[in-house]
């Protein structure tokens, strides 16, 4: 089922402290994680949420599973705005503390993570990353990154955003999609637009949102982008209908994608066209639906690029999010 990929624990009440341990642990441990790595995740989110107490303000933890193919994973994003590190690498060390505490919170957490990162500005706040394989670390390499951070709007139990898409030995398709409102009846036009998308054999993105238009006419419609990379040509094509905002970017430049006007499922272009971009001028692509504000500047994250993606895809939403509607923002990148 195509849904939010994170579900958001606010960690600005330190009284809710244990309500959230205990729902991040429930969660966990639904997902599939053995008890050893059940107790460590419950040791990583205590000295998350210690720090939050300590030196964070509108503070957030994000909880996602990823299937992975065979490697499964649960993913922890902490955000805070709070006062930031001049130097996060040397805040890993043990014993370097600002409050007069032993100072091992980041260290453990690194120590207790199969994947950990961080990033921090002084002045604006941190984001750290933590993930946890569930059957053991995958070795294996993808030729795309792909990095989806979608979450419902607040108080909705379902997600009318959604990411689904397709991966061959050929190519990889993907499509964020972004049914009309939000609620249940949102998610069930990006379900039923999912399950279209994933029969559709051609890997066209205009070919591809022509079927799904036709799919899913008894739905309340959805706006979308298709995008489509072939591993063997190493081209990039896309194509979008309503307000998904598309940018490519590259070593050099950056591109904003149009797209076409109308809705998937009640009225789209008669003619549209495949745009093609290649990897070797943007090897990376951010999708956002509108309850992320499209008005960004990634000069205002200094050397964020060098991070997973993920931190990026969380400090776009720390910014931009609207919080009045279902939120999304996803990076797709060339390895």
């Amino acid at each position: 089922m195509v849904d939010a990929t994170h579900t958001s624990f606010l960690a600005n009440d330190r009284s809710y402290f244990s309500l959230l341990k205990k729902d991040i642990h429930r969660l966990a441990a639904e997902a599939g994680l053995g008890q050893k790595r059940l107790s460590e995740l419950d040791i990583i989110v205590a000295e998350l949420t210690s720090n939050l107490f300590k030196y964070g303000e509108n503070g957030e933890i994000l909880f996602g599973v990823f299937q992975n193919g065979e490697a499964p994973y649960i993913e922890l994003i902490c955000i805070d705005s709070g006062p930031g590190m001049h130097n996060p690498t040397r805040m890993l060390t043990d014993g370097v503390s600002t409050s007069n505490t032993m100072g091992h919170g980041l260290g453990s957490i690194k120590r207790l993570s199969d994947n950990f990162d961080i990033y921090s500005q002084v002045g604006w706040g941190t984001i750290v990353l933590s993930r946890i394989y569930i059957g053991g670390k995958s070795l294996k390499k993808m030729p795309v990154m792909i990095r989806p951070l979608v979450l419902s709007k607040p108080g909705e139990t379902t997600s009318g955003d959604g990411i689904t898409y397709k991966l061959t030995k050929d190519n990889i398709k993907l499509m964020l999609c972004d049914g009309l409102g939000h609620g249940p009846e949102a998610n069930k036009a990006i379900n039923e637009a999912a399950a279209s998308f994933r029969v559709f054999p051609e890997v066209s993105p205009t070919a591809t949102l022509k079927f799904i238009h036709s799919s899913i006419k008894k739905t309340r419609g959805m706006v979308a982008n298709v995008v489509n990379y072939d591993f063997r040509t190493k081209l990039w094509t896309s194509a979008g209908i309503g307000n998904i905002a598309a940018r490519w970017m590259g070593p050099g430049m950056n591109k904003n994608h149009m797209s076409y006007n109308g809705i998937v499922g009640h009225n789209i272009p008669a003619t549209m066209n495949d745009q093609q971009y290649s990897s070797e001028e943007y090897n990376q692509l951010i999708l956002c639906s509108d309850g992320i504000k499209t008005r960004w500047d990634l000069n205002k994250y200094p050397l964020i690029q060098k991070c997973d993606p993920a931190i990026l895809c969380a400090a776009l939403y720390k910014d931009h999010a609207r919080g009045t509607d279902d939120m999304s923002v996803v990076i797709i990148k060339i390895n």
